[in-house]
């Protein structure tokens, strides 16, 4: 069984990771991470094994971070939710592992995206029976859909720190997020409580073509 300092240096190593991933890329070297942890490499490498398990380790937490926020937002009245969001130094170091996933692409993003569109599936189910969330025909749709926002709120600030009108949410994370919270929070509230179409217009168009492209069923092909 290990000890408690034992938890708590691996514990301290994986979100010494976590900061120095989302600064620098995961070209950051062991060495590097230690030296933030305040460790040696060499223990580093005996709580995770390697590089590849210390990003795992990070991702795991990652997911845990994201599912437990959601969900505790979920629970609270409005006016909580909105205090959460105003402490953004919270939620910084997240933000940027999250961006610096996404961003480095390959295998190990596109099962984090994954992964995220899983919680995310599961604390819209948990909101629906809350009442706070209205149901779908869709819920994994909707679940894609919902993560998509989200990284897409996250280029869109990389795309304006790189142009100078904007924190980074790599290097800045916690001013990014405030910044964000600023640019597009009440219209997203907005969109999210009454919707972006004054009625079903687009929908009733869209599932005309739906029933239009389904093959004929077996009492329509009989003579």
């Amino acid at each position: 069984m290990r000890s408690v300092d034992d938890l708590t240096a691996r514990a301290r190593i994986r979100d010494a990771a976590m900061l120095r991933f989302g600064r620098d890329g995961f070209g950051t070297g062991l060495r590097q991470v230690a030296a933030d942890a305040g460790v040696s490499p060499a223990l580093v490498l005996h709580h995770f094994g390697s590089k590849e398990g210390l990003r795992a380790a990070c991702d795991e937490h990652a997911h845990a971070q994201l599912v437990a926020a959601k969900s505790e937002a979920l629970a609270q009245p409005a006016t909580a939710v909105l205090a959460q969001l105003a402490a953004t130094e919270r939620y910084a170091p997240l933000i940027a592992y999250l961006f610096r996933v996404v961003l480095d692409g390959g295998p190990g993003a596109a099962r984090f995206v994954d992964g995220m569109v899983d919680d995310t599936l599961t604390y819209l189910a948990e909101g629906e029976r809350l009442g706070v969330v209205r149901g779908t025909s869709d819920p994994v749709g909707r679940a894609r859909y919902v993560v998509a926002a989200q990284l897409g709120l996250l280029l869109v600030a990389q795309l304006d720190a790189a142009d100078g009108r904007a924190p980074s949410p790599t290097a800045e994370p916690a001013a990014a997020l405030a910044h964000m919270a600023t640019t597009t929070a009440r219209a997203s509230l907005e969109l999210y409580t009454h919707g972006l179409f004054a009625d079903s217009t687009y929908l009733d168009a869209w599932r005309a073509t739906q029933d239009d492209a389904r093959p004929p069923t077996t009492e329509q092909e009989q003579p």
